[in-house]
């Protein structure tokens, strides 16, 4: 996992918070800290964090977003130390896994 560091303590400027910024493939996970103002929102974040060009897959028209593993919109307000993540399509639904292998034990 990679993960950029660098931040301090949100104490020094009242104005912003600490947060990050998660993104995973199945051979890479990336952790971003960041401080942004108490203002941002979620595609603020992923902005600032840069991540869109590291990982060229991630469109943000498709991908869906959230915080701590609950979907969220684009524009949802951030608060001290929320993560925030950014998920891969399925490849496969879990409902169709299932009947694959119900139908392989029969």
């Amino acid at each position: 996992m990679r993960l950029f560091n660098g931040l301090t303590n949100c104490m020094e400027n009242p104005e912003t918070i600490n947060i990050e910024v998660a993104y995973a493939t199945s051979h890479e996970q990336m952790l971003i800290p960041l401080k942004v103002p108490i203002t941002a929102t979620v595609v603020q974040a992923i902005t600032q964090s840069n991540i869109l060009s590291v990982f060229d897959e991630i469109d943000l028209d498709q991908n869906k977003v959230g915080i701590f593993s609950k979907v969220c919109s684009l524009d949802t307000h951030l608060r001290e130390g929320d993560r925030v993540e950014i998920y891969r399509p399925l490849l496969v639904e879990p409902k169709e896994i299932r009947r694959q292998r119900a139908a392989l034990e029969t």
